[in-house]
């Protein structure tokens, strides 16, 4: 599923981001513009891999702790990049509950999201957003726990960083939040600093609803990962591979 909705990428996406920053050039600072985080600005997959290989490593187990990025080639799914670590099924359903485990304990912390890196093209974009004047908004469903490591990521990859200029940082207040419910709580939110004039999300849950509640916006799909939901995207949104958009 993750791989079918990069085939929605069609010729001319790269206007698209063009068209939205002279948009917000021309409105400035009454332009409001939100990002997801993970699997749209961001690529975990370096973060994924550290946790597989510190398992593999902790277990003694060779295969995993030589896993790498590469791995995970379908999304988040963490038997698909223990199979192309070389492990059988037998192997595969063996390890799986354990390393699940291993996982939730680290994925969701500041100490591991700086490993996150920065999606093709999202550090000159967001800083071309940050320089029309408008609001940059990331709207993330990770926990305030998970600010620290946020923000340092952001530095080390080159992205605006909340309180600089128009930038903002909203993120769910616990992690046990429904990631869905938050982010359309956070939509009533964005209209205290202006308009919004576009939105970015890989989840295509999340982009139908940016496209519901702001249907005069430009919503953009990140044709990278995505959970798996077998939910259809709106005709309307654009999907994109990356944010470098100069031909």
């Amino acid at each position: 599923m993750a791989s079918d909705l990069k085939t929605r990428v069609r010729e001319g996406w790269q206007q698209t981001l063009r068209d939205i920053l002279e948009r917000a050039r021309a409105m400035g600072p009454q332009a409001v513009l939100a990002f997801d985080l993970d699997s749209t600005l961001f690529d975990n997959k370096p973060r994924q891999a550290r946790i597989l290989r510190e398992y593999g490593l902790a277990k003694s187990h060779e295969k995993l702790g030589q896993c790498v990025p590469q791995h995970w080639d379908s999304g988040f799914d963490m038997r698909g990049a223990m199979r192309n670590c070389g492990l059988s099924e037998q192997e595969v359903e063996e390890h799986y509950p354990l390393v699940r485990a291993f996982w939730l304990e680290r994925f969701f912390t500041s100490d591991y999201c700086v490993d996150d890196e920065a999606i093709q093209g999202a550090a000159a974009f967001t800083h071309a957003v940050a320089g029309t004047g408008a609001h940059l908004v990331y709207v993330t469903g990770r926990h305030e726990a998970m600010r620290p490591g946020t923000e340092a990521c952001m530095r080390q990859r080159g992205l605006p960083v909340p309180g600089e200029g128009h930038v903002h940082l909203l993120m769910k207040p616990n992690a046990s939040d429904n990631d869905d419910a938050f982010k359309r709580e956070a939509h009533a939110r964005l209209g205290q600093w202006g308009t919004l004039i576009a939105a970015f999300d890989n989840e295509p849950t999340h982009a139908n609803d940016y496209l519901r509640r702001f249907p005069q916006a430009q919503v953009i799909h990140l044709a990278t990962d995505h959970s798996g939901r077998p939910v259809t995207l709106l005709e309307e949104i654009v999907s994109v591979p990356h944010f470098s958009h100069e031909s």
